[in-house]
């Protein structure tokens, strides 16, 4: 956080000139709100085991990840304000908030922050999980080794599939703010007469030849998952000028790398309750080395839904008023 501060004004001086009546107040809220208390009570948390007590170990430990949480809020609502800006309005070339709380509570504000606490959670239960799964496997069966894979993948069975429907949601979200993301991610060039759109499964996506090589397509899919019908259409990439495309060939992978993550997991936390009703839960090696092997899955998806985010809004840094390029 520190060092993007200074970044703020070095190396996207431009930007930070042009909206930094919205994203600087925003920013210090997070520093007011959560800062501190992370702050204070993470050396609690990391430094009084054995020195206070579990009360308020417990206790400190509960503000950290509450101030997490905060920080969370503050720092992607002023993401979200970049993605779908609204509440200004611009006088003399630089953003005047006119109504904070649209500011704040921007169109895609609300299933970014929900996607982003969910994948939180999920990636941390995986990790817990994993360094369960390794304990079992070196024949270290304890009661907290157990309670620790027993809690990941609770929480990986009930969590993961909520994801799966917010994660369509923020889809159709972005299908209304930012069509020219979906069409990227989806590989999607262009529409034929009125049919409806295919979802193309697989594929690479050429920027030049403007098309996507080797598709492999479902038919009427993609109308289906994106717009809930079997018949509207999706828009396509060439239906905005070259100049505003985001890059296809990366997004396009990003995406599925995330997809096929969530479904995996998905697959661990149904696999897990099979177990636990059979009774084989905590010695069936052939789950452990899955929940072993799925420690950093969170933190990959995670970094994936990123790249999709950020890179799919290119060209812009405030989706349709200031290009990246511009904000240096």
């Amino acid at each position: 956080g520190l060092v993007m501060a200074y970044q703020f004004g070095t190396n996207w001086s431009r930007f930070s000139d042009f909206a930094g009546a919205v994203t600087g107040p925003l920013l210090t809220y997070e520093v007011l709100t959560a800062f501190f208390l992370e702050a204070g009570f993470l050396g609690v948390m990391l430094f009084g085991w054995n020195r206070v007590g579990r009360r308020l170990h417990f206790f400190s430990t509960v503000m950290v990840a509450i101030g997490t949480l905060i920080s969370t809020f503050w720092i992607l609502s002023s993401n979200s304000w970049m993605q779908t800006p609204q509440g200004f309005e611009i006088i003399d070339g630089r953003i005047i908030p006119t109504d904070w709380f649209a500011v704040v509570f921007n169109p895609s504000f609300p299933y970014r922050l929900t996607h982003m606490a969910i994948a939180a959670f999920v990636a941390t239960a995986f990790f817990v999980g994993s360094s369960a799964a390794w304990h079992l496997l070196r024949g270290r069966d304890t009661p907290a080794v157990r309670k620790m894979l027993s809690m990941a993948m609770w929480m990986a069975l009930l969590v993961a599939p909520v994801q799966a429907v917010v994660g369509d949601f923020h889809g159709l979200n972005t299908l209304k703010h930012q069509p020219a993301k979906i069409a990227a991610i989806e590989g999607h060039w262009e529409n034929v007469g009125d049919e409806p759109t295919p979802l193309i499964l697989f594929g690479i996506p050429d920027m030049k030849e403007e098309r996507t090589k080797y598709a492999v397509e479902i038919p009427y899919l993609g109308s289906l998952i994106l717009t809930h019908s079997l018949d509207k259409q999706v828009p396509a990439l060439k239906e905005f000028k070259p100049e505003d495309r985001p890059n296809s060939t990366i997004v396009f992978w990003s995406f599925r790398v995330m997809v096929a993550l969530g479904m995996l997991m998905i697959f661990t936390g149904l696999w897990s309750l099979w177990l636990r009703k059979r009774g084989t839960l905590y010695n069936s090696r052939p789950f452990l080395y899955l929940a072993l092997w799925m420690g950093p899955s969170g933190l990959i998806a995670i970094l994936a839904g990123w790249f999709t985010t950020e890179i799919g809004r290119q060209p812009w840094v405030v989706y349709g008023l200031m290009r990246t390029a511009d904000a240096s």
